[in-house]
């Protein structure tokens, strides 16, 4: 008797599962619908751009924000922003180290703007929490007095 009852069970479920299928109703699941317009390229991020002044204020604010110096090994040795850590951004792997930051309040400088605007432009793809770029640099910051570490 079992096996009659099994066998009857089995098959109102193929009728019910075939019933189903034809209606609509289910279907395995199936890949995703193809468009005829491309992927969305990832977002990306945007900097906000701050005064030596603001940055200082954020700095006091949010203390937790990481200052990242792109300077050279070198120039970064001669004065930086106390706490600041340095990626230099023409050393290879810059984009790498900078996962380490990824989620995080981050503040991006260095002597004068060049390099981080063109490192902004390379981390574009990259999520940091929030992204601050200090206008006109580590030189602007010394010109507008702010303290310095060595």
């Amino acid at each position: 008797m079992k096996s009659y009852a099994s066998s009857i069970r089995a098959l109102t479920l193929i009728a019910t599962f075939g019933h189903l299928a034809l209606t609509g109703q289910f279907a395995p699941a199936a890949e995703p619908a193809k468009t005829d317009k491309p992927a969305k390229p990832p977002q990306k991020m945007k900097p906000t751009n701050v005064t030596p002044a603001e940055a200082e204020a954020l700095l006091q604010k949010k203390p937790e924000t990481i200052v990242i110096d792109v300077r050279t090994q070198e120039e970064f040795a001669e004065g930086h922003i106390a706490g600041a850590k340095n990626v230099n951004f023409n050393a290879p792997g810059f984009t790498d180290r900078m996962k380490e930051f990824e989620g995080k309040s981050v503040l991006i400088h260095c002597a004068a703007g060049g390099r981080s605007s063109r490192a902004l432009e390379a981390l574009a793809n990259q999520s940091f929490s929030e992204l601050f770029h200090l206008n006109q640099g580590f030189n602007a910051w010394q010109a507008a007095g702010k303290p310095v570490q060595k």
